[in-house]
């Protein structure tokens, strides 16, 4: 299997387990910088979905949708450290305290994500799927070293 599709698979993977987690997680959240928090990263897994699903082939290219698409990414993604600046917590959270021990390391990890977003290439399929690997990979990154396993 090329490397592409095999990114591919694991960002779609990761978007549909985030978008899935997000919404259960929503429902019973108390702190509302958590739920903000949550909410940003809704954001991230729909946009992330919408451009996984074109590049998977589950919906049809559309132009102005992957690049609306590609602009909230960046947007929410760029937003990470200023949502993550206050340390709140919530039973329902899923972000682990190793954010507020390792800032630094957090942010490069947002960076990551918006760099991967603002680099992908909207204007084809191929350019959707050839970006989605990294945008897969900088998710997967932060998710390993600052989310919870629940």
């Amino acid at each position: 299997m090329r490397f592409v599709a095999k990114a591919l698979i694991v960002s779609l993977t990761l978007t549909a387990g985030v978008a899935a987690n997000i919404a259960i997680a929503k429902d019973g959240v108390q702190d509302p910088t958590v739920k903000a928090r949550m909410e940003l990263m809704d954001t991230i897994g729909m946009n992330t979905k919408i451009l996984g699903d074109m590049a998977g082939g589950k919906a049809a290219f559309d132009a102005s949708a992957a690049e609306a698409a590609k602009a909230a990414l960046v947007a929410a993604a760029a937003d990470i450290p200023a949502k993550f600046e206050v340390e709140a917590d919530d039973p329902v959270s899923e972000a682990r305290p190793d954010i507020w021990m390792n800032t630094e390391g957090f942010i490069e990890d947002a960076k990551g994500l918006e760099t991967a977003a603002g680099a992908i290439d909207v204007a084809s399929v191929e350019g959707i799927q050839a970006g989605m690997g990294a945008i897969g990979g900088a998710c997967k990154a932060c998710h390993s070293d600052f989310r919870a396993k629940k």
